[in-house]
């Protein structure tokens, strides 16, 4: 079980900033191991970061497509980031029609907080497959409120849940089944606790926030100990 926080802000759309646009194409190798094709040991990762890109366009586009698999993806390195440009197959519910997707989905580095351990993860493209460039450029400094980056919040007591609880929402088995986005967003608490294995219970304070890029969302998950 995940204990959870959410905290979300978004901007509206702003001009796409040329710094940092790149043309992508996902069929080239980046790194030594080229393009990666299923099954590998990573497959459960792979997944997880193809589904929040899913979540991302659907929460953009008010749509909600689902994630079939994914086909293969290929890996971009930096000092303080890595990349995975993945293409999967997902489906419209509303008419059974399966089509390529893809989406770029960051590992934009970590950093310590008080007692937490934050990671900063990114989804910088998400979209049915085309030939658009990605802007890679994530504004974290100019077009958000900075309110939002700042300090993670703290974890909040019993009391203080169970005292305005028009303000918190205490998440219910059922809301879980009506949103796999919430189940998805656990997953990634289990992830980045124990990479590569599901374990048991986790407490986490999870930010969303956009930059007003389309395309772009930020996820900011503190494990509290």
């Amino acid at each position: 079980m995940a204990w959870l926080i959410m905290e979300e802000e978004e901007v509206d759309g702003i001009p796409v900033n040329e710094f940092g646009r790149l043309e992508i194409d996902f069929d080239y190798g980046f790194d030594f191991t080229g393009i990666v094709t299923p099954p590998v040991s990573t497959d459960y990762d792979v997944t997880l970061y193809a589904k929040l890109g899913l979540y991302c366009y659907n929460f953009q586009k008010g749509t909600n497509l689902k994630f079939v698999r994914w086909e293969k993806y290929n890996t971009s390195t930096g000092t303080a980031y890595i990349d995975n440009y993945i293409t999967l197959e997902a489906m419209d519910p509303s008419c059974n029609s399966v089509f390529s997707f893809q989406t770029v989905f960051s590992a934009a580095g970590c950093y310590n907080q008080d007692t937490y351990h934050v990671q900063d993860w990114r989804v910088l493209a998400c979209r049915p497959t085309c030939g658009k460039s990605v802007n890679e450029y994530f504004d974290r400094h100019e077009a958000m409120d900075p309110f939002y980056t700042g300090k993670m919040p703290k974890w909040l007591s019993d009391d203080a849940l169970a005292f305005d609880n028009k303000k918190y929402y205490v998440v219910q088995e059922s809301d879980l089944h009506e949103n796999d986005w919430l189940l998805v967003f656990m997953e990634m608490v289990f992830l980045q606790e124990n990479p590569g294995v599901s374990s048991s219970d986790h407490k986490a304070i999870i930010r969303k926030t956009m930059d007003g890029v389309p395309e772009h969302m930020s996820l900011e998950i503190a494990l509290v100990k």
